[in-house]
């Protein structure tokens, strides 16, 4: 919201510099968003009056003028403006002074004729971009005076950002009430005269839903002169609040609002055909904007209509064939309050956005609305004459105004610092709070100007604005600090991410935003849940997995020319079970480019599979984990696998999919890991076992089977026979070729024996062979001679 000081200070005027108080207003919650001047600086320059014109005696295009400035002789100016005249006031720049640009005016001679000053266009002042001539003022503009002064440009514009919750700043009225509690200043509101019914007569007003309006107020006037000029100090000020003049109707409506907060609207009673009504529109119904924007209704719309059409969108905007003209000559006045659920959003569903939405969406002060209607009325007719009639109102239920108990002990718990109730009180008091005082309680009543009262730390929150946070002192915490049990059994997050980084991954942060097709794509998920208002169509549905923002920031890389990129990812993956949401929280990683950086000491070899297998054993160290062949959307069908730690599947493993890779431009495949990180977290507390101080054994078992036959089955089944002193069971060697039938391999497995308390026999040894060898056998696999 912008607005000028000098309108402000006519309500409350602290002894504050601009500075000053926009500093204040920003540390109570008021963002002041820009604070800028008029008018660019420049000096000595007056209004003035033109007496004489005659022509240069050696140019044709200059004349000397006989200018009075407001002292005893007039100065004898040379100027060149075309609509220079006898009897016109402009502004006169004398000597000596200093305009825009630092540009300097001294007596000069212009073609032998001495000049004593410098008519002046708006251009030459700074307060305009073009202009056709001199800047010529009103007749009535008093000869002599600063032009500073006359114009009042010695004033800021203040640009306020405002806060969804502040509604009740969005008018002049408001805003000086804030800063007559933050200050102290008097507070100054402008008298409203209650108007008297010139003639008995008013419009019948009908509310259908008074949920969606609980107060209409209206009010005929008869025989005004809409053709009369807006007054300077209404133009003045609306122009310096941002608003285009139109004509002196729509202008004091607007006034009023800039000046109240309360949003008005002004029909031409000619064009009322029958009585006013405010109801929800009909399906398919039009109504042509005040813009020349033709709109198309439903019921979920409000609207303001008479007995023969719509004609406006209630707390929008008005319509065209409704609206006042130069030629009006009774005028309908309309205030009203409407609620907040009823307007939000109507005005986005026809790309508008105005500055009665602005308001209504947020919520005006509803005791104001018949104080507002008296103001438009009393401009009105003390500037385009005319006569009122009576008011015509229909109100319903107001909003509730509930009492909140406000604790002294919780504000001194909130905020750090003691108040006494005495501070407290006056601090309410400043701010037009009804409250009643009970020991140490306050039951506070919120004011219908404040919509965003609701619970006591609202309360606690304006105690705080108001003492000032700059008076809360910065005071270190201080508190008994108590260790927590750490079980061993859980890994800590930190600690997984540690591991990641160790094992040369970055790690990343992505939306749980992603486009629908990719769900369906790398997840199979034919039907992701969809947001009711995504940001943008590429973020549409919540990720069942976190390997789209991984491919997404893989790809990022590769466009930036990095040929070796390995991130990783921790965070929430969303699905749905019936009526049921879950949420998951896993980790992520994606490898892609050789396995070590380009270096002189190793070959260049990209990553495969089994370098992120590898990471992955390490991540979840010391459990251990197995690998199953499975299918999976983004995955290459032979190069992937399910990760199972005992009966439980815990994430996935593979290299991307060649169409996947080829969709998305990557030269070699990328191979990517996902896990549920609750399994991750788990892990299994350390026992102690007693040091061997006999040398194991070790024997190695080579074995002929089917290509079809996983080692992770064949090794499976040696350990779950649970053979005496068996330590390890390791596969060390696969071998396909010369001396191995088609469709067989041979797998080599390393089995390490051990006891702590003696060095084993053959004796001892060869029976746990054996069963081994028998369990093989049983598998399909032959031990090869």
């Amino acid at each position: 919201m912008k607005f000028s000081e000098n309108w402000l200070r006519s309500w409350v005027n602290p002894e504050l510099t601009s500075a000053e108080l926009g500093h204040v207003l920003t540390m109570a919650g008021l963002e002041v968003e820009a604070l800028e001047a008029v008018a660019p600086a420049f000096n000595n320059v007056v209004v003035a009056e033109v007496l004489s014109v005659t022509k240069h005696p050696d140019a044709d295009r200059l004349n000397v003028c006989q200018v009075n400035v407001g002292e005893a002789e007039p100065l004898t100016i040379v100027c060149g403006a075309a609509n220079v005249a006898v009897g016109i006031k402009v502004p006169c720049a004398r000597i000596g002074a200093v305009l825009p640009g630092d540009f300097k005016i001294k007596q000069a001679r212009v073609r032998g004729v001495s000049s004593s000053g410098m008519l002046c266009s708006a251009v030459e002042l700074g307060l305009a971009t073009e202009s056709d001539g001199l800047w010529l003022f009103h007749v009535d503009a008093p000869v002599g005076l600063p032009v500073r002064q006359y114009l009042e440009l010695d004033d800021q514009l203040i640009t306020l950002k405002l806060t969804p919750n502040r509604s009740d700043c969005s008018g002049i009225k408001g805003i000086a009430r804030e800063v007559a509690a933050l200050t102290g200043s008097s507070y100054q509101p402008i008298k409203i005269v209650e108007q008297p019914a010139g003639f008995s007569g008013q419009l019948q007003v009908v509310v259908e839903d008074k949920a969606d309006c609980p107060l209409y107020c209206g009010r005929l006037v008869r025989g005004v002169n809409a053709a009369v000029v807006t007054p300077v100090w209404i133009q003045r000020r609306l122009e310096r609040s941002g608003l285009r003049l139109i004509n002196v109707v729509v202008d004091i409506t607007n006034y009023v609002m800039m000046e109240l907060g309360q949003p008005m609207h002004a029909f031409d009673a000619a064009t009322l055909a029958g009585g006013i009504m405010v109801r929800r529109a009909r399906k398919d119904e039009t109504l042509t904007l005040l813009g020349g924007q033709a709109v198309v209704l439903d019921e979920e719309v409000l609207v303001i209509a008479d007995d023969a059409r719509v004609l406006a969108l209630a707390g929008i905007m008005g319509g065209a064939g409704s609206g006042v003209e130069t030629t009006t000559q009774d005028v309908f006045l309309e205030a009203a309050f409407f609620d907040p659920d009823a307007i939000a959003g109507r005005a986005r569903r026809f790309g508008l956005a105005t500055d009665s939405s602005f308001r209504f969406e947020r919520g005006v002060d509803f005791a104001a609305t018949r104080e507002a209607l008296e103001r438009a009325t009393q401009l009105l007719l003390a500037i385009c004459g005319g006569k009122s009639g009576d008011i015509s109102e229909v109100a319903g239920q107001m909003p509730a105004r509930t009492a909140i108990t406000l604790r002294t002990s919780r504000v001194a718990r909130v905020l750090g610092i003691a108040l006494e109730c005495g501070q407290i009180a006056e601090l309410l008091n400043r701010l037009q709070f009804d409250f009643v005082m009970d020991g140490d309680l306050f039951s506070v009543v919120p004011p219908s100007f404040r919509f965003d009262l609701s619970i006591e730390s609202d309360l606690i929150e304006e105690v705080a604005r108001l003492h000032g946070y700059d008076a809360i002192p910065a005071l270190a915490p201080r508190a008994a600090l108590t260790m927590l049990p750490y079980s061993e059994s859980q890994r800590p997050l930190a600690r997984i991410r540690q591991v990641m980084v160790a094992r040369d991954y970055q790690e990343i942060v992505s939306y749980a935003f992603v486009e629908e097709q990719l769900e369906i794509d790398l997840c199979g998920n034919d039907h992701p849940i969809a947001l009711q208002n995504p940001i943008a169509s590429n973020m549409a549905v919540m990720r069942s997995s976190l390997i789209g923002g991984l491919v997404g920031a893989l790809r990022f890389n590769l466009n930036r020319k990095q040929p070796r990129v390995r991130l990783f990812e921790t965070g929430a993956c969303f699905s749905k079970v019936g009526a049921e949401y879950i949420q998951t929280q896993r980790l992520s990683g994606i490898a892609y480019g050789s396995i070590l950086p380009e270096q002189w000491g190793a070959a260049a070899k990209p990553v495969d599979f089994y370098d992120v297998k590898a990471d992955l054993e390490a991540l979840f160290s010391p459990l251990a984990l197995r690998f199953v062949a499975a299918s999976h959307p983004a995955l290459h069908p032979g190069r992937s696998a399910r990760v199972v730690i005992g009966e439980k599947v815990v994430g996935w493993i593979g290299e991307l999919h060649p169409h996947w890779q080829q969709q998305y431009d990557m030269a070699q495949s990328a191979t990517w890991f996902e896990v549920e990180l609750d399994a991750l977290t788990q892990t299994s507390v350390p026992r102690l076992c007693e040091i061997a101080k006999f040398l194991p054994v070790r024997r190695d078992l080579a074995v002929l089977v089917d290509e079809s036959v996983s080692a992770q089955t064949l090794m499976d089944a040696m350990l779950s026979a649970k053979a005496a002193h068996v330590q390890e069971v390791v596969l060390f060697d696969v071998y396909r070729g010369r001396g191995v039938e088609s469709g067989k391999k041979s797998l080599a497995f390393r089995v390490s024996l051990q006891d702590t308390q003696k060095t084993l026999t053959d004796t001892e040894i060869e029976p746990c062979i054996a069963l081994l060898v028998d369990v093989l056998n049983k598998q399909g696999a032959q031990l090869r001679t």
